[in-house]
């Protein structure tokens, strides 16, 4: 229905898939309904802040039907029609309520409705003032020079004022005449990192070169390139030049890292080249820090943007090339809510500005790889460790049968002392933080399990506490048996705080340092417990894949990984590719300076075809051997996945919803597999339900999709049962 004003298609955080409309308030001009402003808008009881998407003539509700929007919170779009198109193609591509897919692109201060500039103290001239001659008040020389200073420019802020000798009394003195008056005014962002004196670029080697010079060819043009260079060939130096490049083209980059822990260290190797400031942008600061940078981004003060996966949606008015670091990290993908991958809606982005973008990897994602062997990804292949580091030496050591102490065979145990007594630094890794996995009744073999998941709680020796890794529930250790109440109780398994234990026995002299999410939960902790490794003295690293990706330790010569053989039977068929990607990388640790490296993998199969090509030929290979059986099994990159998940109170309800959405979809346009109970069939509480959904090509996929996108609201609704699609799921459990 035409209404007689403007109607505002608002985007609201509802996980209801539609926009709702709106009236403008009273009065306010039309020149100023911009798509991508914020609006306060009446919702239920309530008033929320939503996102201006539209403005259309009419409306399906007639006009008084319509309520008005209560306030309109920006005079410009806090995502340009650039980015508020990237969240509307994400929104859609991943079956996502617009609404709170919009919330998700915004700093959190902003959801809340914080003015998207910064503000500052200023002062201008009242209208009497502004009738005043120059040279006005002459018998009280600072009153008189803050006039002049009024009648110069529109707005003085105070710290103009202080620049000009002026106090705040003088222009109160002003305002007290009703000669001015005091307002708040935008202001640059502030709280960047700070710039310093740039640092010199290294000699690139051949490979290095190529590959720079390739991706500078596409400067200023969309281009996807891979960047796959062995542990340690020097990509980072690759990207640091190819940042210096646009940046004297005046132009922004924005550079994504899959987790915090790597944040430091490329900031460390940013501010030490660039001479600019940085805009830092990920979930361990402050919100009031991140909407400074955000700010820092939109404004164009900072150069150089650095963030991990929501960074991906950072304004940036001259973008000119976007880096993804460790693109095959899973990290990349949000597991809850908005399930983007911020990988590929950088490369979205990167197509939508006609700019080039780099995905950087020594083990990229089997897409990722696919892409690229097949012609549509540029491929740029560092194939040698930079400054002619060699690449450690992996050894498979059999340990079926073999006595262990604390997860540790005897070779291990003898490789790290020759290390440490040759002054070296040695890691060792184990993917399961905690004492142990399991806490076992040797009498009657009860296990301590969760109340809330299908799972074992972990036990934490030093809190005496057992916790559940995935719902957060927790409880003392018990000290009997919670079955036959007796005494009899073991920790089964190994696991880095165990590790830690008898490495300190073992090798008391040196000092042990162990990184996993217990220990750097402090801001600066993950700095603080590296600072004796990064010293160079002999030390023993112990950790999970937080070590595993991207860190530069070029005094470890020995990696000892503990147990990797969980990957090779995994549920998931994704397990194999990021066991191998995390070995790789894993290993990739050693030898980094100019001593030789070893790798020794600990396992209870020595002969698996897939250990031994990835030991014996490398990941590239192994990569290739993985894709061919994707390709005869029809999974991806061959074909195209999506997984609609069901949680209720009762297992049945799941299976059900799942069920009756089966029967919406059109017979023959995808393949559905389910409904069945997923592999953790409760959690938190809930069970768990899913059905799977494989098409050959990606449109007919979405297409299934837009079709049930109805039903799968209907059947949402009341608060039996919580559906969500998974788009491109890199986790099935």
């Amino acid at each position: 229905m035409i209404s007689a004003s403007p109607v505002l298609r608002v985007a609201v955080p509802s996980p209801l898939r539609q926009l709702f409309d709106y009236l403008p308030p009273a009065g306010l001009p039309a020149s100023d309904l911009l798509p991508g402003i914020r609006l306060r808008v009446p919702f239920g009881r309530r008033d929320v802040i939503g996102v201006l998407v539209e403005v259309a003539r009419q409306s399906e509700l007639s006009p008084a039907q319509l309520k008005p929007a209560t306030t309109v919170l920006d005079t410009t779009p806090v995502l340009t029609p650039s980015l508020l198109g990237l969240v509307r193609w994400a929104a859609d591509y991943y079956q996502h309520s617009l609404g709170e897919a919009v919330q998700q692109a915004l700093p959190v201060l902003l959801r809340k409705g914080e003015p998207a500039e910064a503000l500052v103290s200023g002062w201008r001239l009242s209208v009497r003032g502004g009738g005043l001659p120059a040279g006005a008040l002459r018998r009280s020389p600072r009153q008189a020079a803050a006039l002049a200073a009024l009648q110069a420019q529109p707005v003085v802020t105070e710290q103009q004022l202080a620049s000009l000798g002026l106090r705040r009394e003088h222009l109160r003195a002003l305002v007290d005449k009703g000669l001015a008056e005091a307002c708040q005014v935008p202001a640059a962002a502030a709280s960047l990192q700070p710039a310093a004196p740039p640092g010199a670029s290294l000699t690139l080697n051949p490979d290095q070169a190529a590959a720079r010079a390739a991706i500078e060819a596409d400067l200023g043009r969309f281009r996807c390139h891979l960047l796959e260079g062995v542990t340690g060939s020097g990509k980072t130096e690759v990207y640091l030049q190819l940042i210096e490049s646009v940046l004297a083209r005046g132009r922004q980059v924005l550079v994504l890292v899959p987790e915090i822990g790597l944040t430091p260290q490329t900031l460390a190797r940013f501010q030490a080249r660039f001479a600019v400031p940085i805009a830092l942008l990920h979930s361990g600061l402050s919100e009031r820090e991140r909407l400074a940078a955000w700010r820092a981004a939109r404004s164009g003060q900072a150069p150089l943007i650095l963030g991990t996966r929501s960074a991906v949606f950072t304004p940036c008015p001259e973008l000119g090339l976007i880096i993804v670091d460790e693109e095959h990290d899973a990290s990349l993908k949000q597991q809850d809510g908005f399930r983007y991958h911020a990988r590929d809606v950088a490369i979205k982005r990167a197509a939508d500005s006609g700019i080039p973008i780099v995905l950087g990897s020594a083990t990229p994602s089997l897409e990722t790889l696919h892409n690229a062997i097949s012609g549509r990804y540029g491929h740029q292949l560092l194939r040698e460790r930079a400054a002619n580091a060699q690449p450690p030496a992996l050894r498979l050591i059999d340990i079926r049968n073999a006595p262990l102490r604390d997860g540790l065979g005897a070779a291990a145990i003898a490789a790290i002392g020759s290390t440490l007594a040759a002054n070296g630094q040695v890691l060792v890794f184990l993917n399961r933080r905690g004492f142990a996995p399991t806490l076992l009744c040797h009498d009657c073999g009860w296990i301590a399990e969760c109340h809330h998941c299908d799972a074992r709680l972990t036990v934490h020796a030093g809190e005496r506490r057992l916790r559940c890794h995935h719902c957060g529930w927790q409880q003392p250790l018990p000290a009997r048996c919670g079955g036959c109440h007796g005494p009899a109780l073991e920790f089964r398994g190994p696991g880095t705080e165990r590790l830690e234990g008898a490495l300190k026995e073992l090798f008391s002299d040196f000092p042990v340092v162990r990184i996993d999410r217990d220990t750097t939960q402090r801001k600066g902790a993950f700095d603080q417990l590296l600072a004796p490794v990064h010293a160079g003295e002999p030390a023993i690293l112990v950790g999970t894949q937080m070590l595993a990706k991207g860190h530069h330790f070029p005094a470890v010569t020995l990696v000892v990984m503990v147990d990797i053989d969980g990957g090779l039977f995994s549920a998931d068929f994704r397990g194999p590719e990021r066991m191998g990607q995390l070995v790789t990388q894993v290993a990739g640790r050693a030898g980094r300076g100019d001593r030789a490296g070893e790798v020794l993998i600990q396992t209870h199969y020595p002969d698996h075809p897939l250990l031994t090509t990835l030991v014996g030929a490398g990941y590239r290979p192994y990569a290739e051997q993985l894709l061919a059986e994707r390709q005869a099994l029809g999974l991806p990159p061959f074909t195209y996945l999506a997984l609609v998940r069901a949680d209720a109170r009762e297992l049945a309800a799941a299976e059900q919803a799942l069920a009756d959405l089966r029967t919406q979809l059109e017979p023959g346009a995808v393949e559905a597999v389910g409904p069945v109970p997923a592999p953790m069939s409760r959690r938190a509480g809930m069970f768990r339900a899913q059905l799977l959904l494989r098409a050959s090509q990606r449109a007919s996929l979405h297409r299934a999709l837009a079709a049930v996108a109805p039903a799968l609201s209907a059947l949402t609704g009341g608060s039996r049962v919580r559906l969500s699609v998974d788009i491109d799921p890199i986790d099935l459990s």
